[in-house]
């Protein structure tokens, strides 16, 4: 599959911070998906939870419907931030071999973080989705939305979980990337918008925004619930 083109600003090449917070990072995007993608058939998809106040703002701007894509990373043992792969909300599983090496994880270490990123999607899936089935997503474009790209494995593993129901068309997009993280999502979607792209040495997502706190579940779930339709309303 040939890598889908990828849409960025480049007035905001290599800068930071560029966004208030997470909601000004959404009308960003926003504006960059309007004439695509406003009042059409597509469905914008939040991975919680630092996704979900960015696509808010994209679904109520554009007037689409908002639901939520789980996905959780499998943790380094020594860190609350970086991963070596990801769990989604179906199962769907992806490993980055090359950091088990290079980190030396051990089979117990691998097991461990995988069994606890399986939890904390079970326990998000029951949080923000209850009991409602996924949306049907078979021939209308899927806009998946996360606050940034540092490494790419959750948004990997969610593209994948999102094939597997049958997304003909997966579009990302997130306020801030890695330069070579976004190429290596282009690679996987169809297409990737990114309004902030960074390269050199050091990358932090969070480097992006003026204000920048974690979201909690409960805040996750209070945006989904203001001002944008959910996906099975159409």
């Amino acid at each position: 599959m040939p890598a889908g083109p990828i849409h960025d600003l480049s007035e905001l090449r290599d800068r930071a911070p560029v966004f208030h917070d997470r909601a000004h990072a959404g009308e960003v995007l926003a504006r960059m998906l309007d004439e695509a993608f406003r009042a059409s058939d597509a469905i914008v998809l939040a991975i919680p939870a630092g996704g979900v106040p960015v696509a808010a703002e994209i679904a109520r701007r554009l007037a689409l419907p908002l639901d939520v894509a789980v996905v959780s990373k499998c943790l380094l043992p020594w860190t609350t931030e970086s991963g070596f792969g990801a769990v989604a909300f179906d199962g769907t599983e992806w490993i980055n071999e090359s950091d088990l090496h290079r980190f030396g994880l051990s089979k117990e270490d691998v097991e461990r973080s995988t069994a606890a990123a399986r939890e904390k999607v079970a326990r998000r899936v029951e949080r923000l989705r209850g009991d409602q089935p996924m949306p049907g997503l078979a021939q209308r474009p899927v806009i998946v939305v996360d606050d940034g790209i540092a490494a790419g494995s959750t948004l990997r593993t969610a593209i994948a979980a999102l094939r597997k129901l049958g997304a003909g068309r997966v579009i990302v997009a997130v306020p801030t990337g890695r330069d070579r993280s976004v190429e290596l999502i282009a690679a996987v979607a169809d297409e990737v918008y990114c309004a902030n792209v960074r390269g050199g040495g050091r990358f932090a997502v969070a480097e992006a925004y003026a204000a920048w706190t974690d979201v909690s579940e409960e805040e996750a779930l209070a945006a989904l619930h203001r001002g944008a339709p959910s996906a099975h309303s159409r």
